[in-house]
């Protein structure tokens, strides 16, 4: 959430900066909304100081010649009417503010000014480029035919168990998905630092509330039944961050790194508004699997954070020796909580294209500010709001993806990256 303050002082430079991301800034209702609250406040205060001055007025009225009794049936009238504007003062203020914080809510981040103009991921700005695409000799294949020729991918199945966009995996794929995942989760934990985290797959809507999935993206979320308000994450995002709610970290609990945790989660997402986009295959699922990496930092550290974040899932890339490229999120194509997002792209021989495996961002204090979570500052000894980050770590459903799709032979079998096979014990799937 936005910082009211800085929108009240600098309204304008607010609204051109949301231009960036294709977002109108509703300036007539904020200012209606907030003029309305800041007369309901001034209406409060100034009957609570009638009160008091009238809950004084007993000696006074004996004064001027009236009975104990007559003095105090006056005032007592004067307080229940003050009493009673009172509370349908303060009620209003209340749901005056109530409005206000809705509205807040559903306005997007800021973004950075390094993000570049555009109104989509045609206009990315691209950083880097690692690794050179295989040449391939014989007709290359996606990674759907590939694995249901192997016999270990088998979506008409998934369709007859649950419906579209979900896939059922069997034999050494499915084994190479739990690899990936642990391979993941090794190099995140031991050679970068992340303390791994196990979390609730189910969350409440504070959470999601939290990191910015509500109100807007409520579409998109799988709600459970029940009078609870569960909802089934998105991403491991919510409950990790979550952690952080109403919470105040002491400086030296932050240490040098701030706090950085993994979690490896099946997330699930409606994916409401990409019909016919990736309909076949892993790319686009109902449920699938991500190593999330989560970031809280002091706030003159995100930017450097982002960076070092960003290095840890190219690593993972790298060390499986596959060909990906870094681009910038241009305005149009920023998430809305985001303030600045790397995507890594992974090149997939089956779609002669790059597609997104991990995103990258830093929020800066704008989820911070929705979950009231705080570091205090040693220097002021006050709370200040922390900075906070995630990205995909990557992706475990895209990275087979882009394995069997880079590592395919012209015998129909898969060859692994080296770095595989202490995990997954072989260094080829073939048929079963």
């Amino acid at each position: 959430m936005l910082d009211i303050k800085q929108v009240r002082k600098d309204l304008n430079t607010v609204v051109e900066a949301l231009q960036k991301k294709g977002f109108t800034f509703p300036v007539e209702e904020f200012q209606e909304l907030d003029s309305r609250r800041k007369a309901a406040d001034m209406a409060s205060q100034q009957l609570l100081a009638e009160r008091k001055k009238a809950s004084k007025l007993i000696g006074s009225l004996i004064a001027q010649g009236k009975s104990v009794d007559e003095a105090k049936a006056e005032v007592d009238e004067t307080l229940g009417r003050l009493s009673t504007e009172l509370d349908q003062a303060v009620e209003e203020a209340r749901s005056i503010q109530a409005a206000l914080d809705e509205l807040l809510m559903s306005i997007p981040n800021l973004p950075d000014h390094e993000v570049p103009f555009g109104t989509d991921e045609n206009s990315n700005e691209e950083v880097a480029v690692w690794g050179e695409p295989r040449t391939m000799t014989f007709e290359v294949k996606d990674h759907a035919d590939i694995g249901e020729a192997l016999g270990q991918l088998d979506f008409e199945l998934a369709g007859k168990i649950t419906g579209s966009r979900f896939s059922v995996m069997k034999g050494p794929l499915a084994r190479l998905q739990r690899a990936l995942t642990q391979f993941m989760l090794d190099k995140h934990t031991i050679e970068h630092g992340y303390t791994e985290v196990y979390v609730p797959f189910i969350v409440n809507s504070a959470s999601l509330y939290g990191t910015g999935q509500l109100p807007k993206f409520a579409e998109d979320s799988f709600k459970l039944a029940g009078e609870e308000g569960y909802y089934l994450i998105p991403t491991a995002e919510v409950p990790v961050t979550n952690m952080l709610r109403d919470r105040i970290i002491e400086d030296a609990e932050l240490g040098e790194n701030g706090l950085k945790f993994t979690a490896h989660t099946p997330c699930f997402r409606s994916e409401a508004g990409s019909y016919g986009r990736d309909t076949r295959g892993l790319i686009r699922q109902h449920q699938f699997e991500k190593v999330e990496l989560v970031t809280a930092v002091r706030p003159h550290e995100s930017s450097a954070a982002l960076e070092t974040l960003t290095s840890h899932a190219e690593a993972i890339l790298r060390a499986l020796e596959l060909p990906y490229r870094k681009v910038r999120l241009c305005g149009g194509d920023l998430g809305f909580s985001a303030a600045m997002t790397y995507d890594l792209e992974v090149w997939l021989p089956g779609q002669t294209a790059y597609r997104e495996i991990s995103s990258c961002s830093n929020f800066r204090d704008y989820q911070a500010r929705r979950m009231q979570a705080r570091w205090r500052n040693p220097e002021t000894g006050k709370p200040e709001l922390l900075h906070t980050l995630n990205g995909s770590g990557l992706a475990v459903g895209r990275t087979l993806v882009a394995i069997i799709e880079n590592g395919q032979q012209g015998d129909g079998s898969v060859r692994l990256p080296p770095a595989l096979i202490p995990y997954f014990g072989s260094d080829t799937i073939n048929s079963i």
